[in-house]
């Protein structure tokens, strides 16, 4: 699978622009603030129908303007694929297929399978929980529609809950039975993702460590462990025995919802103990390991997103990347960086066809 062109409307600083992409390679050249990233993240848009750094849709419009278009045609399976996916000020997202609106963009999910590497997954060691919850169900949700469907059936059991706790606190009342339904509802939501997060686990981390090991050329040892309260005891039995807290808390203090992933070097948390390096070796080796996991799953290769990152790599960690480019390892892949005259000089060492576009 590949993307053939794209095409972009009044989305973030372009007003319009369109490319067309060759098969294998594809650089995006120039200064900062051009929207080299930018280009990355219509990409993204395509795939996920939402942005990978601006979660707030509306933001994503270009100053001045009331909308935004990208209309992009991918060749799958022989086939092609038009994805479309605009919005206009004050009015629902749209995505389309093939001229044929979604009624849910979860249907869409999976369909383009695509895996970016950007310097703001340094968030996924510096931030707190969530930001590594959303990583490992974006990488679940590419392959398992169901999980994806338990997930948002869960946020939404999950908030009634909270509202009914809420409820209770301020009308000084207790409907135990009410209480209960959201409970059950809870526990066999919570219990499905809670099985399929630890069973993609056991099959991801091995994949991760020998990621790692690659990358870094390193002998220290590192640790992905899941952490979850589910691991001690069954979800039902959590909510119940919880139920003074959250009512005294008035939310949901226990769940899928504070699962959470433990970065580890030498059985210390990396964030405290890794160096800038090994930081960086880590970041990498768990997107690349995304990348070969959703390509096992789905049997096509993801499109790869590298946004900036080789002014963050040393020439070791560089030659590796290129090495799995000659492999063939990767299908096509995006680029992005400040200097021409480096990007051209990495990507000639793939011996793989390229473009270089100017921003």
């Amino acid at each position: 699978m590949y993307l053939k062109k794209i095409s972009v409307l009044n989305f973030k600083n372009f007003e319009e622009v369109s490319f067309d992409f060759e098969h294998k390679i594809n650089c995006f050249v120039g200064k900062n603030g051009v929207g080299k990233t930018n280009v990355l993240d219509a990409i993204y848009h395509l795939a996920f129908g939402k942005s990978y750094f601006n979660s707030v849709s509306v933001q994503n419009i270009k100053h001045g303007e009331d909308f935004f278009v990208i209309d992009g045609e991918f060749e799958k399976q022989n086939r092609t694929e038009q994805i479309l996916c605009s919005l206009k000020k004050g009015q629902k997202k749209i995505l389309k297929r093939n001229g044929k609106l979604y009624e849910k963009f979860s249907d869409h999910i999976g369909l383009i399978p695509l895996v970016i590497i950007s310097p703001t997954d340094a968030d996924l060691i510096r931030e707190g929980s969530e930001v590594r919850r959303k990583f490992l169900d974006s990488v679940i949700s590419q392959l398992d529609n169901l999980y994806l469907h338990h997930l948002i059936n869960y946020q939404k059991v999950l908030a009634q809950r909270n509202a009914l706790l809420k409820y209770f606190a301020l009308n000084r009342v207790y409907e135990q039975e009410t209480l209960e339904i959201y409970n059950e509802q809870l526990a066999d939501l919570g219990t499905a993702i809670h099985n399929k997060r630890k069973a993609f686990l056991e099959e991801f981390i091995p994949v991760f460590n020998s990621y790692y090991q690659d990358i870094s050329n390193s002998s220290e040892t590192v640790q992905l462990v899941y952490q979850s309260q589910l691991l001690e005891k069954d979800l039902l039995t959590l909510l119940k025995e919880n139920i003074a807290k959250d009512r005294a808390l008035q939310y949901t203090s226990v769940g899928i919802h504070k699962d959470d992933l433990s970065f580890e070097i030498e059985n210390h948390a990396i964030k405290k103990f890794g160096s800038q390096g090994q930081q960086k070796s880590f970041l990498i080796a768990l997107k690349l390991a995304q990348f070969e996991f959703v390509k096992q799953q789905s049997g096509e290769q993801p499109l790869l997103l590298f946004d900036d990152i080789f002014d963050k790599l040393d020439e070791i960690r560089v030659s590796k990347i290129v090495a799995m480019v000659n492999s063939n390892h990767f299908g096509q892949l995006f680029i992005s960086d400040t200097h021409p005259e480096r990007t051209e000089k990495i990507v000639k060492q793939t011996h793989q066809s390229y473009k270089i576009f100017n921003i």
